[in-house]
């Protein structure tokens, strides 16, 4: 990620005026001692990182990786009715149905032969470990469960367990257990969270190909198996380390397993752009002549610091969703930003361990020394690539500004329409258990069925009994209520002050017409029962639950985005030492994300394109969804945004020409920055693949923002814009130079060495990659070897 990586694999350097800011050594002396010292113990590093994946891996096969899809949300009245529900001892898991369905042309539910069957099943599947209680459809108290037709019933099973901690193989041993059933000719599902237990798939598939798809783009760019092979290893063993610590996590929070697949996605796209861009730095300090140490030691000190910049930018934004107040934007933040932190940290120590041991291999072949953009014009008459795109830019800003806008506004336009909506097990892909356990409840007794609203009251004094006229009061009126299908008998607790009604819904878990039911019961039908009396009621249920995560998400969203705005521009400010640069990058990355949702709007709320990947139509986004995103690619382009600045600024103090600077900065950055974006874009559209509707959200939205951002962004609306402002890019009023510290991301605070040419020595890569200490005056650098420097005043 170096400003003077003027190419993919290596390019001229960026020469830095007398004039430009000094640099202070404690600026970059710890990432250059940390470099240096894994470069000379590579061995060491290597064993130290293999033995933390083999104790994380023990680990979570000891004690297990854990993921639930429970929301809590506090003070919300979905909360409360929660926490009320816990005074009538319910088992852990709660009720979870085990679906059984006669096909046509077998008996129905009711043929004697079959009720034995399912009375036998029903034993079997009570002597399962963790069940602790099994009521068939023909039991009293589950005479509900059996549908009109006979054709549909389910077993409620209770179980010792949380959903959290239900595992698959105990859903598959009820299953399993429900052989007598299955024997006589019914289907057995299990639904609930059983269901999702079972459901739970690896992404292995998805991991395969984003990694497969960056090899082909890392080979092609490099020329050379073995150093495309390294961001591969680092982003792999990245990725095993980063998902054991999440899956451990989970143990101490509420983890939702769409957070795990987030951090995977966006933990290996960082992870092999980090290394892409160290290795390009180090690749180019070996074609000039320095010895793998000090190349190594080198590259940490400037790539490597703005890795750390990159990435600290990232685990900030994140950060800002904290400001939610709510345990599951805690859980997708911390997800992926242990993703991020682990590949920075591998990217710091294990990266210049591994360029230590393949130091001899990774030097790319002696090339002639590469001209500048203008020598090349003047050679070739046009340039190519990047370099005619800065070209037409700089010549056209007004043009390609207003092309640039036109293209983000189209894509963004759909977003204006963007809401909130809630997901049900209806949205899962065809054939998964959560699917068909859905539809056939939902066939056989409504959709209302598959998300049951829980009514909760609290009584100041105790109730005789369910004919208590303050409790028949609130059962008449639930019954009544538009959208209401059935309400079951209230339940009163030991204690008689708590009451507890099951209201099922007219319509499905995600129908917006269920949301206005919870509005409609919460301000309206249960206050006018309860007018008069002692008796605070509360909504509670999936449904509801949901409906209060989306109503909260949306008053703090304006909040978490001011507040990750603010850090973006102050970063930025702190990098350039450039309001203006700074205010305008924060404005763009807001076109990149409006674009985003645009893209995300047209597909899943629309259904726009939705067969093509795997959707059956238009499907709700959740509130976390966007928020989530907004923060993760604000995070993303800092990268981009840091790396095409930092050539932009040098080259302007370098040569005072704001015009000529953006085209050298345009023309020395596209490549590496569309073939970084590449990598990434890869990586999250594996994700489609995935059978989760919300893993499809993020891949897709992160995927469009990601290629919008390297090319219509970066490569046109923010050169054009710096063409337009001229020298007021790097305005900066006297007091706040005063204010602000010289940071220098990118340099790495020694001379700048220009690549070998074929003039120089090429006995470099004769020699062993275990150099001493001494740099360039090590065996790798033979005194023929004559290096170009460019001084930094001091």
């Amino acid at each position: 990620m170096h400003a003077q990586c003027n190419k993919f694999i290596e390019g001229p350097p960026v020469d830095i005026p007398l004039g430009a800011p000094a640099v202070r050594e404690d600026d970059f002396l710890m990432f250059l001692s940390v470099g240096r010292w894994c470069a000379r113990r590579p061995k060491r590093t290597l064993a130290a990182w293999l033995l933390l994946l083999a104790v994380s891996a023990v680990t979570v096969a000891v004690f297990g990786k854990v993921t639930t899809e429970a929301v809590t949300i506090p003070g919300s009245d979905s909360q409360a009715a929660r926490e009320a529900g816990t005074a009538f001892h319910d088992s852990a898991s709660g009720r979870q149905p085990v679906v059984l369905y006669a096909p046509p042309g077998t008996a129905s539910l009711t043929d004697p032969g079959t009720k034995r069957a399912v009375e036998a099943a029903a034993r079997a599947v009570a002597k399962v470990p963790h069940v602790v209680a099994v009521t068939s459809p023909y039991d009293p108290a589950g005479s509900s469960a059996l549908s009109a037709d006979g054709r549909t019933g389910y077993l409620t099973v209770e179980l010792d367990l949380s959903g959290r901690d239900i595992a698959a193989h105990t859903t598959r041993s009820i299953v399993d257990a429900a052989a007598p059933a299955t024997g006589a000719g019914l289907e057995v599902t299990a639904g609930g969270d059983l269901a999702a237990a079972a459901d739970k798939g690896s992404t292995g598939h998805s991991e395969t190909i984003g990694l497969a798809a960056a090899f082909v783009v890392l080979a092609v760019g490099f020329g050379s198996l073995v150093a495309a092979g390294v961001p591969l290893l680092n982003g792999a063993l990245g990725l095993a380390v980063s998902l054991s610590v999440i899956g451990l996590v989970g143990h101490l929070m509420d983890m939702p397993s769409s957070g795990t697949t987030i951090a995977a996605m966006i933990g290996l796209g960082v992870g092999i752009d980090y290394t892409l861009f160290c290795l390009t730095r180090y690749r180019e300090l070996r074609a000039a002549g320095m010895g793998v140490e000090d190349a190594a030691a080198r590259t940490m000190a400037g790539s490597g610091k703005a890795v750390a910049f990159a990435g600290c930018a990232v685990i900030t934004a994140l950060a800002g969703l904290a400001l939610g107040g709510l345990p599951l934007l805690h859980a997708l933040a911390l997800a992926p930003a242990i993703a991020v932190l682990v590949a920075m940290a591998l990217t710091l120590t294990l990266l210049p361990a591994l360029l230590s041991l393949l130091g001899k291999r990774l030097t790319p072949k002696v090339r002639p020394r590469q001209a500048s953009p203008e020598q090349a014009q003047a050679t070739h008459g046009r340039p190519r690539g990047w370099g005619r795109v800065a070209e037409f830019v700089a010549a056209r800003p007004w043009r390609s500004l207003l092309a640039g806008l036109l293209v983000t506004g189209v894509l963004g336009l759909p977003a204006s329409q963007l809401t909130f909506g809630q997901l049900d097990a209806g949205d899962k892909a065809a054939g998964t258990s959560s699917r068909i356990a859905y539809d056939r409840l939902a066939d056989a007794f409504g959709p209302g069925v598959n998300g049951p609203l829980q009514v909760t009251g609290e009584l100041t004094r105790p109730a005789a009994g369910p004919a208590d006229g303050r409790i028949t009061a609130v059962s008449d009126a639930l019954r009544v209520a538009h959208g209401v299908a059935s309400v079951a008998p209230a339940q009163l607790s030991s204690n008689g002050r708590q009451v507890r009604w099951q209201v099922t819904p007219a319509t499905a878990p995600g129908d917006p017409t269920t949301a206005t039911l919870v509005g409609d019961l919460r301000d309206d039908v249960l206050p006018s029962a309860t007018a008069g009396t002692d008796q605070v009621t509360h909504v509670g249920g999936v449904t509801a639950a949901q409906d209060d995560l989306n109503e909260r998400l949306a008053r703090r969203m304006p909040v978490i985005v001011g507040f990750v705005l603010t850090v973006a521009a102050l970063l930025l400010l702190l990098a350039f030492r450039s309001p203006v640069v700074a205010v305008k990058a924060a404005l763009m990355n807001l076109v990149s994300v409006a674009a985003a949702y645009g893209v995300l709007t047209a597909v899943f709320a629309w259904g726009w394109g939705a067969d093509l990947i795997a959707l059956g139509g238009p499907v709700p986004i959740p509130g976390y969804v966007p928020l989530l995103m907004f923060a993760v690619l604000f995070g993303l382009s800092m990268d981009y945004e840091v790396f095409l600045l930092s050539a932009v600024r040098a080259a302007y103090l370098s040569g005072g020409d704001n015009r000529q600077a953006v085209i050298s900065g345009l023309t020395g950055t596209g490549r590496i920055i569309t073939s970084a974006a590449l990598i990434m874009v890869s990586v999250f559209l594996s994700y489609l693949l995935s059978d989760d509707p919300v893993v499809k959200m993020f891949g897709l939205g992160l995927a469009a923002a990601v290629a919008l951002d390297a090319t219509v962004v970066r490569g046109i609306l923010v050169p054009s814009t710096m063409v337009l402002l001229g020298r007021a890019n790097w305005w900066l009023p006297a007091w706040l130079d005063r204010l602000l510290p010289h940071l220098d991301v990118e340099d790495d605070g020694h001379d700048h060495v220009r690549p070998r040419t074929d003039t120089d020595d090429d006995d470099t890569d004769s020699t062993d990659s275990t150099d001493k200490a001494g740099g360039t005056d090590g065996p790798d650098a033979p005194d023929s070897a004559p290096v170009t420097v460019t001084r930094r005043s001091s």
